[in-house]
Formats: C-alpha cells, sequence, structure tokens
C-alpha cells in the first residue's frame, strides 16, 4: 500500500493515487457484502462509521449520484446505469471498532465537482481526508493527504453494545453501600446523569430499590436492598450493559429541583447573591444538560430555605423574635399584629433603645419618613422613620413592615412612633418632619405630632416636576429656589423660572412655599431639604428587601449595630470641639470673615458690612443673623462669626450642641446587642414564664401573594390637584387612553 492504493473488495482491484477509475454513461459498480473500503496503509488506527445509524457519503456531481456507506444489514445494493439517481453502494458486513461517528457525516460534491466531508461531530482520530475530486468526465480521483498514512477509513459492522466510561466519582460496584435509600437513589441518579443516559424505576420502597436504563430494550439494571438491622443500603447485582446510545436531547428526566439544588449548594452557601441564570451556565458547562430558568431558580430557593430559613417559618416565629429583641436589648419596642379574623400577619413595629435613647438625646429634632416596597415572596413594604447626627448622617430611629403603605398604615406608624418618643422623654421636642406629604402621612402627623413643622421632601418633589416638564435646566433652578435663604433670593429664582416657562412656574405656584422653600419654611431643617432615605441607604436596604421577614430585620440590626460600633471608634479620634462637617462649616465662615466690617450697637447687637452684601444685622443673645443663614442651619454664619471675634467670643461656644463632638459620641453611647440563633429561643424561652403568653401568639404569613404586576394604589399629590391630564392617542388602533406598546385591540 505504499502508493495509497484504494482496495475495493478484492485486493486485485487497487486504485492508486495515479490512477482513474472511469465509470461509462451505462456502467454501475456494485460491491457484495464482503467487500471494504480501505483508505491508507493497514494501520491498527480504524475509523469506524456508525452504531445504529446511517452514514452517507455522497458522490457526484449535479445529479444525485451518491457514495452510500451504510450498515443496512444483510442486503447488497446493485445499481446499474449513470443517470439522475445513480448511486454507488459499498460493502455491509462491517467491523466494528472503538472510534464511532454517533450522527451521519456525508461527502457532497461542490459545484468545482470536489468532494469534501461534512461533518456534524468531531471524529476520534486525527485524521482528514485532503479532497476526493470527480471531474468533468466522470473521472473518479482519490487524493490522500500526509495525514490518511497514519490510519485507515474502515466501513465495519457496528458493534450491538457500548461501553460507558464512569468516573470514579459515580462508580457503581456489587456491594457499594449508602447510608440510606436516599443516599442510595442519588448516587444512581448522578450516575445516570454523569454517563448521559435517564433511568427508570422499578422499585422503590425502604427495603428495596430497582432501576433500568429507560430506553426500550437496554440491559442495563441495578438493584440495590437494605442491610439486615442497619439503615444502610447495598448494591446486589448490576447490569452495566448498555445497547442504547445513551440520550441526545438536552435535558435529563433525572436533572430534578432537588438535584439542581444539591449541584450548586456549596456555591448558594459562600455567594447567596448566586442568580439563576448563572447557574443555568453553570450545570451546562460542567454536566451538559440544560434546564429552564424556572427549575434553577426553584432548586435556588430550596437551598435558601435550608439556610435562611423559609418565608413562612419567618413569620411563624415573629413573636419569639420579638420576644428576643426585648431580652437582649432592653427598652426597645418590638410589637407584632395580626389580623383576628385569620391570624394572619398585619403589621410589624421595631425600634431599638440605642436609637431611641441617641434620638431624644443628642440628635437634631429633625425626622425623615420614607418607604421602600419589598421584593420578598409575600411583598409588602418597608416603613422607615430616621433621624440625622451632628455630623449630618442619618440615624435610623424606627422601622415598620406593612402591607402597602396605605394611609391608615401611615397614620398608624405615626402613632407608633409619637408613642415611643412620648414615653423616653418628659418634654415632647418641637420636631420638623420632611416626607412626600401622602394623605396618610399628613393627617397623622397632624394627629399624632400637632406642633410639628411638617415639610415636603424636595426629592419627591422634584422628581414629579422632572416627570411633568423634562427639563434639567429647569430642575436645577427649582432646587436653587429651595435653598435659597431669604425672599429676594427665592423671588430671583422664581422669576427666571417663569421666564423659561410660564407652565412650570404655575406649576410650582400651587404648592404652598412655607412647604418647601428654605426661605420661607418655619421650622428648622439644618440644611436638610430632602428625605430620600431609601436613596441613601439603597447598597444594603434593597439587599435586605429580598430575604423573609426576621432575616431582613436581622440584616438591618447588623447594619445597624455596625454603625453605632464604627461611628463610636471613629469619634473618639476626633479632637475637635465640633463634627468635622461643622468643623469644616465654622472654619470656612471664619475666613470669609476677615473681610468684613463690624459695628457694635449693644452688647448683643451688630452691625457687619460686606463688600458683597451691603450692611448685615447680627443678634449674638438670640443666635440671629439677617441673612438667615444662623438660623437655619444651627452654625454661626460668616456675619455672626464677624460678630463673635470682634467682642473676643468664642465661636464653637454660640453653636448648637448637637454639634460638638461630645454629644455625637453621646448619640452612639448605646448598644445595639445581637441576637443568638433561632435554634437557641425556645430553650430561652421556657425560663422566662412572662413570655410564654407573648410566644403562644400564632402568626400566619399574609393570606394570598400579591402579584407584582398587580396596579398600585394611585394617589394624587397636593402638586398634582388641578393639573389637567395629558390625553394619549394610540397609533395602531386610533383610541385614546392609550399607548400602541399597550394596545390590545383586534385589527
Amino acid at each position: 500500500m505504499a502508493d495509497h492504493d484504494l482496495v475495493l473488495g478484492n485486493p486485485g482491484l487497487a486504485l492508486g493515487q495515479n490512477h482513474e477509475l472511469v465509470i461509462g454513461e451505462g456502467q454501475g459498480l456494485g460491491l457484495g457484502h464482503r467487500h471494504g473500503l480501505v483508505l491508507g496503509h493497514p494501520h491498527d488506527h480504524d475509523l469506524d462509521l456508525g452504531q445504529s445509524h446511517s452514514h452517507d457519503l455522497a458522490l457526484g456531481h449535479s445529479n444525485e449520484s451518491q457514495l452510500v456507506l451504510g450498515h443496512h444489514h444483510h442486503q447488497h445494493h446493485h445499481d446499474h446505469g449513470h443517470d439522475d439517481g445513480e448511486e454507488l453502494a459499498l460493502g455491509q458486513n462491517h467491523d466494528a471498532d472503538q472510534d464511532s461517528l454517533a450522527q451521519s457525516h456525508e461527502l457532497g460534491i461542490s459545484d468545482n465537482h470536489e468532494l469534501t466531508l461534512a461533518e456534524t461531530h468531531d471524529l476520534s482520530v486525527d485524521h482528514s481526508l485532503d479532497q476526493l475530486s470527480v471531474d468533468h468526465e466522470q473521472e473518479l480521483a482519490l487524493g490522500l493527504t500526509q495525514e490518511m498514512l497514519q490510519g485507515q477509513l474502515v466501513v465495519s459492522q457496528v458493534l450491538q453494545a457500548r461501553a460507558v466510561v464512569v468516573s470514579p466519582d459515580h462508580q457503581l460496584t456489587v456491594g457499594q453501600e449508602f447510608a440510606d435509600v436516599k443516599s442510595c437513589r442519588r448516587a444512581i441518579r448522578d450516575t445516570a446523569i454523569a454517563c448521559h443516559f435517564e433511568i427508570q424505576t422499578v422499585k422503590s420502597d425502604k427495603t428495596r430499590f430497582t432501576a433500568r436504563c429507560a430506553a426500550e430494550g437496554c440491559p442495563w439494571r441495578i438493584h440495590a436492598a437494605k442491610l439486615t438491622g442497619v439503615p444502610n443500603f447495598t448494591i446486589r447485582t448490576i447490569n452495566e450493559t448498555h445497547t442504547c446510545s445513551g440520550i441526545y436531547h438536552l435535558g435529563h428526566q433525572q436533572a430534578s429541583v432537588e438535584w439542581v439544588a444539591n449541584s450548586v449548594e456549596e456555591q448558594l452557601r459562600e455567594n447567596p447573591h448566586y442568580k439563576p441564570k448563572e447557574i443555568l451556565e453553570e450545570i451546562h458547562r460542567m454536566h451538559g444538560i440544560t434546564l429552564s430558568y424556572k427549575q434553577a431558580w426553584r432548586g435556588k430557593e430550596r437551598i435558601m430555605a435550608t439556610v435562611r430559613g423559609s418565608f413562612e417559618e419567618g413569620y411563624r416565629l415573629l413573636p419569639q423574635y420579638c420576644e428576643q429583641i426585648k431580652r437582649t436589648n432592653p427598652g426597645s419596642i418590638a410589637s407584632v399584629y395580626k389580623n383576628p379574623e385569620d391570624d394572619c400577619f398585619q403589621r410589624l413595629f421595631i425600634s431599638f433603645y440605642a436609637s431611641i435613647y441617641g434620638f431624644v438625646n443628642a440628635c437634631r429634632p429633625l425626622i425623615g419618613l420614607d418607604k421602600t416596597v419589598l421584593k420578598s415572596k409575600y411583598l409588602g413594604t418597608l416603613l422607615l422613620a430616621t433621624g440625622f447626627d451632628g455630623d449630618g448622617a442619618l440615624f435610623p430611629l424606627a422601622f415598620g413592615v406593612v402591607d402597602e403603605a396605605s394611609d391608615e398604615n401611615w397614620i398608624w406608624f405615626l402613632s407608633e412612633l409619637h408613642a415611643l418618643l412620648e414615653a423616653n422623654t418628659e418634654n415632647m421636642p418641637r420636631l420638623t418632619i420632611l416626607s412626600d406629604r401622602q394623605k396618610g402621612i399628613v393627617d397623622g402627623v397632624d394627629f399624632n405630632f400637632p406642633t410639628a413643622f411638617h415639610g415636603f421632601c424636595m426629592h419627591h418633589l422634584t422628581e414629579s416636576f422632572r416627570k411633568e416638564f423634562s427639563n434639567s435646566a429647569l430642575v436645577d433652578i427649582f432646587w436653587g429656589a429651595a435653598h435659597a435663604l431669604t425672599d429676594y433670593e427665592f423671588d430671583a429664582k422664581m422669576r427666571e423660572i417663569e421666564q423659561i416657562s410660564p407652565e412650570a412656574a404655575f406649576w410650582i405656584g400651587r404648592i404652598p412655599p412655607r412647604l418647601w422653600a428654605t426661605a420661607y419654611f418655619e421650622g428648622t431643617r439644618f440644611g436638610h431639604v430632602t428625605a430620600n432615605i431609601v436613596e441613601s441607604i439603597n447598597g444594603w436596604i434593597l439587599e435586605a428587601s429580598s430575604l423573609p421577614i426576621i432575616q431582613m430585620m436581622e440584616y438591618i440590626r447588623r447594619q445597624l449595630m455596625t454603625w453605632f460600633n464604627e461611628r463610636r471608634e471613629a469619634s473618639m479620634q476626633w479632637g475637635t470641639i465640633l463634627v468635622p462637617s461643622a468643623e469644616r462649616r465654622v472654619s470656612d465662615a471664619i475666613e470669609h470673615a476677615r473681610g468684613y466690617q463690624v459695628g457694635r450697637a449693644n452688647e448683643a447687637e451688630f452691625e457687619v458690612v460686606s463688600p458683597r452684601e451691603g450692611s448685615i444685622i447680627v443678634d449674638i443673645r438670640n443666635r440671629c443673623c439677617l441673612c438667615r443663614g444662623w438660623q437655619l442651619y444651627g452654625l454661626p454664619c460668616a456675619h455672626g462669626v464677624a460678630a463673635l471675634l470682634s467682642c473676643r467670643q468664642n465661636v464653637h461656644r454660640y453653636t448648637e450642641s448637637c454639634f460638638t463632638v461630645a454629644t455625637y459620641r453621646k448619640a452612639y453611647s448605646q448598644t445595639i446587642h445581637p441576637i443568638p440563633d433561632k435554634s437557641l429561643w425556645k430553650e430561652m424561652s421556657d425560663s422566662n414564664q412572662n413570655a410564654n403568653n407573648q410566644i403562644a401568639l400564632v402568626v400566619n404569613p399574609p393570606k394570598s401573594l400579591r402579584p407584582p404586576t398587580k396596579p398600585r394604589k394611585k394617589r394624587v399629590r397636593s402638586e398634582d390637584q388641578g393639573r389637567v391630564k395629558r390625553i394619549v392617542h394610540c397609533s395602531r388602533c386610533n383610541q385614546t387612553g392609550h399607548f400602541r406598546t399597550t394596545c390590545a385591540a383586534p385589527v
């Protein structure tokens, strides 16, 4: 075979590289069942085509002439003539070798009469056909590459059974033992998935488990039984022979939700944020299985339920959790309310004593109200009441969990907030409250805090303004009007808005300035014009919102515990009288005051002349300035600093006490203590007889799941009242009231 002969059955018929096989117009070539096709040297490297599928090598030019290498057993094709249906059939009794092609492979003739190999799967040996060409006069020339010198292409008989190569991790042997029947079933299932065949359970009970290959006629079978006196199972018999071809679809019958959960359990414990999409990609990469998104999601939820507890268990344990809060953090308030008719969860209110003490004794008398929608299984809404410490940072005070941010729920939340403040202070401070002024909040503030100053949160107000006018320049001027300290500056900003858009000026004019403008607001906001609490803590509050209710509250508690400790330790390093932000503001005021001229009228009243602002009157006894900066921020403005320095007064003594480092340390002096694991709650409660009544309270999950697509209750904000609603038009059905994207009209 040194000249690379093509042997067709009879060794006497050989076609070398330089020989031509010419088939006449009316001639045919028939090969009997004893003929074989061998290309190249008679080495041991054989390429076997087929198991149980047909493999065609199509040979011809523009006609349907085919060179068919099949294994239709005990059949012999003899075609005579060279016409549109002429076919060249080669060999039937072909021997199998270890290397096989699972799918069909074709040799097709292109327009330039070159015979090429089209394959749908990789060949298991590294040999290739360079080209097979048929000239225009139907001359057949078989050219072989150097790679063909290293092996043979053998068309032989199909082997009727396949050997399955199993990794040591999935090896099943007779006598192999398992802890119980579940472990046994799990091992057999994993083996089936790893070896790409499906199983069908024949018998499964407490003492026996029998399964067979799901393919019809395949003899693979396994039987396991329970050992006497112990729960262990052992494999009694196993037939490892497969005559099937395995599975060819992308899924797997044994790839259940439980299997998905077990496959990714370790990754989920290390990274709870492992997404279902990432689970799908990992399983496809490791096992070659394509699953649905729902399977991946359910598998993740099953593992997360064991790690963090189920959503239903969270509601059931709420009474015990509230008791643990009050036990570990004395003075805290933790109350859960249920519907008396069906014992379903209704409301939850939690406020830690460390927060209550810090707010009452050391924080600014300013509260912001906000909410965020929960993303857990039963949804709901988290209500927040937050103070501000001396350095301007958020100081969470109370939390409430309700089904939705309705007016009724806001009134309840504010009544709970009033009760905790009243119980922890002798004289209720006159508060300033910032919110989006929802009707329920307005009513709740008026009823529970009648002396409080209630203002709009500018964040919510400007968002409504932006949706209406979509003009960033107008929004910036609107913010400037909100921050204006004097009515003169405010009027200048409003005139600027009116020049650009009279409609925008009219929209703003419908909202009383005393509710949002610093120049007209009667309370003290210390420079805060927003209460967008959720925006400030967005990094971790959104993560907590998808957890079961107890896990969510624990996430919040740990965050507060960390905040209190970090801020307490940080304040110990401060060597100034005022907190850093106040110290910087006073330092800037001192720098500006150096260029002012000061005249003294009496021991308290001063006239400060500024090159840009003219004459400004300052009263150091009442801590007020005509520019209103001292009154609004609680710190001496540049005019006040100039007056104080002129009479050799200590500027730091004329700041509000909440800005001092000593007061700041007092705000975080109390500790938010950790809560033990839920497995210890019952043991601790047994020793506390007073807690048994509270713990006996049964709380069920909310009665029904609210679908995410449920339309939210629309409330009309005060700034929207009187606005003419824009009429939308559908370009698809020519009707009004909806857009093309939401049109459901038949066309």
